[in-house]
């Protein structure tokens, strides 16, 4: 690509060759599927017809599913039958969940999801870990069976059974692996978080769930400095009567913290049982699995709860179609156990990759190749993946802008040979970014691109192997996955910006929320505003190719004299230019203005010795006037010197906005520096900006 014309979004990055399509699982799945109804495998223009295998896993889901189930080979009982009517219900009814009117999948199968995450057997590393100083532990397939064996076996003794809760309040690392594989072998419901949330954010979501076993560490390290949570470990334990017992996780697990605790014991005497055998109980498809929790910033997080069979099949499906991962790959994501994508990463086990888990910050402290003793390397995790030989490499957008301003040239300074695919989610993924991934960090390989959720454990839009890779843009939809684009009347759009909506259920719906018995909390989340279609809370576009750009969440889209527009594309501007290492706009309600009318307040983080002068505001200005839209220039711009964030890494414009309104802003605990809020909260007190 040439370096002095600029790059259009749309434009053709990438396509695979003809021997790494010919060797996609895709086109596998796609031949195999033919034998449960779908079209003849076509190609068109040398590619799988990718629109005609997603319309008939529209068309005929119970078939779809069943052939995703056999072609991922999953362990269970009582195999699904496609022609039976009995094994599926409601899948016409785009609704919560219903034991009597659907929608429900799989109805007679059993199954349980650590046994078909535990299909590996031998010396082949299943989890390979990492922190700021390098490779520091490593678990083969045979190690991590026994080792799951031996804490379910100590689960079962402390009297933990199906349905049970068990939490995590642990750093990513192989015993949270091992806990959550443990837990689900019982058939009891996992739910984790990050040592980095703070007190109130973590009973907010374990006080509602009401566990019985919290497994947590005494401390973690994070920049090359210790974090002692040992004061806030006896807080957390002490405003949630329900924990019976709590394991200290690590070296730092010392006898005198477990002491003090209820039920307070190591992991090693957990797991002291040496010869435990390794059983698993098979139960019903949805089966609960795993709680995980809304970000929580504007109320009580919501507890979504996650079935076992939806969570992997619909994970097999992204992990095997659409990432195109095989047996023996090894592939990593940067994520805490808090968040989702940790859940969808340990899925991998099932395909029989290797996990590469780190612990620690993305530009950190590290040991600088053929040393033990420099100085700090931000190529820390570019150092894992050449080590480790990653054929798959999971990272944010917000990762990738700043290693990009940071001057990295991965490329250059690593051998990524085995590098195949990169992707990027948390955040839309700018079109520079696109080129940055392709000029410095590897012309051959797949960026992915992908956008979900929480809510559903997975991916509505994602990456298709066997499609091109354009500018800017998400691939496609994913298999079984009915996504369109509405105007607020509920028309489809086409290259025209809207809701993000699914019109026909899927199997990684949430099976409930936490305490809503009648489920008002989930209808209200999903389905009030387009009756009988999940609008997902994301602004979005379907290109004319079958593309699709994401623009941020629709609750935080600009909208100053009616004229809306999505937050990521005045960010994808502003952050074109050297001085601004990020951005984050909102809108501000003004006295006199029509409802719902505001104006747009632009913050800036700037490079160490830049400064917010005239000159800089005029550029800032003038990108967003001429390449986004004269009615979303912004009326201010000031310098900040953080944003807020979640634990997860995206940025909290809803935060912001609460903020400069004077509002509370809730569970402050939530986000990784609350006190990036100081700033914001007094913004609004100041003379001319409330």
């Amino acid at each position: 690509m040439s370096a002095t014309v600029e790059a259009v979004d749309g434009q053709v990055l990438w396509a695979a060759d003809a021997s790494r399509r010919a060797g996609v699982r895709l086109l596998e799945f796609a031949r195999v599927a033919e034998a449960f109804g779908a079209p003849a495998t076509r190609l068109s223009g040398d590619y799988l017809d990718y629109p005609a295998l997603h319309a008939w896993s529209l068309r005929d889901p119970g078939r779809f599913w069943a052939a995703v189930w056999q072609y991922c080979g999953i362990v269970g009982e009582g195999a699904p039958d496609p022609t039976n009517p009995g094994s599926f219900l409601g899948l016409d009814r785009m609704a919560p969940p219903d034991p009597e009117l659907g929608p429900r999948w799989f109805i007679g199968t059993r199954l349980n999801y650590a046994e078909n995450l535990l299909r590996g057997r031998g010396d082949q590393p299943a989890l390979v870990s990492w922190d700021e100083t390098g490779r520091c532990a490593t678990l083969t397939f045979d190690e991590l069976r026994r080792a799951v064996a031996r804490c379910a076996a100590g689960l079962r003794a402390l009297g933990v059974e199906g349905g049970d809760r068990v939490t995590a309040y642990l750093p990513n690392r192989t015993e949270v692996v091992v806990g959550m594989l443990a837990t689900a072998s019982v058939g009891a419901v996992w739910s984790s978080a990050s040592p980095d949330f703070g007190v109130d954010a973590v009973v907010d979501r374990f006080g509602q769930i009401e566990p019985r076993v919290l497994l947590a560490c005494t401390g973690y390290r994070y920049l090359g400095r210790w974090n002692d949570c040992r004061s806030r470990l006896r807080t957390i334990v002490g405003r949630i009567p329900s924990i019976e017992h709590t394991v200290l996780v690590g070296q730092e697990g010392d006898r005198t913290v477990a002491d003090g605790l209820p039920g307070g014991m190591g992991w090693d005497e957990l797991c002291s049982e040496p010869g435990a055998e390794l059983r698993f109980e098979r139960l019903p498809f949805d089966h609960p699995l795993a709680i995980l929790y809304s970000s929580g910033t504007t109320g009580l997080p919501k507890g979504i709860i996650h079935g076992a069979g939806g969570t992997l099949l619909q994970h097999l499906k992204e992990l095997v179609l659409h990432t195109d991962l095989h047996a023996g790959d090894r592939i990593f994501y940067f994520t805490t156990c808090g968040w989702m994508m940790w859940n969808w990463l340990v899925s991998a086990l099932a395909v029989g990759a290797t996990l590469v888990l780190y612990d620690g910050a993305a530009l950190a402290p590290g040991v600088r190749r053929g040393s033990s003793s420099r100085p700090v390397r931000p190529e820390i995790l570019w150092d894992m993946a050449e080590a480790e030989r990653v054929t798959v490499f999971g990272t944010s957008a917000a990762y990738l802008s700043r290693i990009e301003k940071e001057g990295l040239d991965p490329g250059r300074t690593h051998s990524l040979d085995a590098l195949r695919t990169i992707l990027s989610t948390g955040s839309p993924l700018a079109g520079r970014s696109f080129d940055y991934v392709y000029r410095s960090i590897k012309a051959d390989v797949h960026l992915a691109s992908i956008s979900g959720g929480t809510d559903i454990v997975s991916c509505f839009v994602l990456g298709v192997p066997t499609r091109p890779v354009r500018r800017g843009e998400i691939q496609g939809a994913g298999l079984g996955m009915s996504v369109e684009v509405w105007s607020p009347e509920g028309r489809r759009l086409v290259n025209t910006p809207g809701e993000l909506v699914c019109t026909r259920p899927f199997p990684s719906m949430p099976i409930g929320f936490w305490n809503d018995p009648d489920g008002a909390r989930y209808r209200r989340a999903y389905f009030d505003h387009y009756p009988g279609v999940w609008r997902h809370g994301d602004w979005a576009c379907e290109t004319e190719h079958g593309g699709w750009v994401i623009y941020g969440r629709s609750d935080a889209t600009l909208n100053p004299g009616g004229v809306r527009i999505g937050t990521a594309e005045i960010y994808r501007q502003v952050e074109r230019i050297p001085e601004v290492l990020e951005c984050l706009a909102v809108g501000q309600e003004v006295d006199g203005a029509e409802p719902g009318d505001t104006r747009v307040l632009l913050f800036v983080r700037l490079r160490p010795g830049a400064s917010l002068d005239r000159a800089l505001e005029d550029r800032i200005r003038r990108e967003i006037r001429e390449k986004v839209s004269p009615h979303h220039v912004p009326q201010r711009i000031l310098e900040v010197a953080d944003l807020p964030r979640t634990i997860s890494g995206k940025l909290s414009e809803v935060a912001v906005r609460e903020a400069i309104h004077e509002r509370p802003v809730a569970n402050r605990d939530v986000l990784a520096n609350p006190e990036s809020l100081d700033f914001f909260e007094s913004l609004a007190a100041r003379t001319g900006d409330g």
